[in-house]
């Protein structure tokens, strides 16, 4: 997510290698004609702010192929909610303002702006993809790669999103799985699973317990 984040070894970086191909099973629809002239990288941006609300299931893989689970939760604008599995005593979590990593096991807590993030992408309502993304060709106009980096600050990373179209999705296009690069070229391959949309979450779940003090932080 960022570069410290992507550096922390007890919870891995957000990207592997790009898996290019989507697996023939997740396009769940064939593109329509005039989606396939479509410019991808105003699609994905009306899918984006088209999701009001997300809950998946994730994976989360480093380069050396270890991988973590847990449950994704988005609210926008900008709340996210990365919720690992048992085992991990960690959390990352944005309040809209703020992308915070947790980790109880040193009592430490990291904060940053998100939109000095890769995930600004997905996060920032101000952060418009389509200025800063370019379409990435899949060979499969079913697929969307979309790499969203800023040329002028490229400390910030770059995340790469890819969508399979799906008309029961927000916007048309699922978002299944993203690619972030922080810039010490640390990746990490981010899964979706079992997306879900448009269910009401509450915006205490996007705080968190402060292990430095015991108190509920980031609302």
């Amino acid at each position: 997510m960022t570069t410290h984040f992507l550096n922390t070894s007890r919870v891995l970086p957000l990207a592997a290698a790009l898996a290019v191909a989507v697996p023939a099973a997740h396009v769940l629809l064939p593109a329509p004609a005039t989606a396939q002239t479509a410019n991808p990288v105003n699609e994905a941006a009306a899918a984006l702010r088209a999701i009001s609300t997300m809950r998946a299931d994730f994976t989360q893989t480093d380069r050396s192929g270890q991988t973590l689970r847990g449950v994704l939760s988005l609210k926008r604008p900008g709340k996210i909610r990365f919720e690992y599995a048992p085992g991990t005593n960690m959390l990352v979590v944005s309040n809209g303002q703020s992308l915070y990593m947790v980790d109880y096991d040193v009592a430490q807590v990291q904060r940053w702006p998100i939109s000095n993030s890769p995930l600004g992408a997905l996060l920032d309502p101000s952060r418009d993809v389509s200025r800063y993304g370019r379409a990435v060709d899949t060979g499969n106009p079913n697929v969307l790669s979309i790499e969203v980096r800023d040329p002028r600050r490229p400390e910030f990373g770059v995340i790469t999103l890819i969508f399979v179209r799906d008309a029961a999705a927000p916007g048309g296009l699922r978002l299944t799985h993203w690619v972030a690069l922080d810039a010490q070229n640390n990746r990490t391959t981010v899964r979706l699973s079992n997306q879900r949309f448009g269910m009401a979450i509450a915006d205490s779940t996007f705080t968190f317990r402060d292990p430095r003090r015991g108190a509920a932080r980031g609302s």
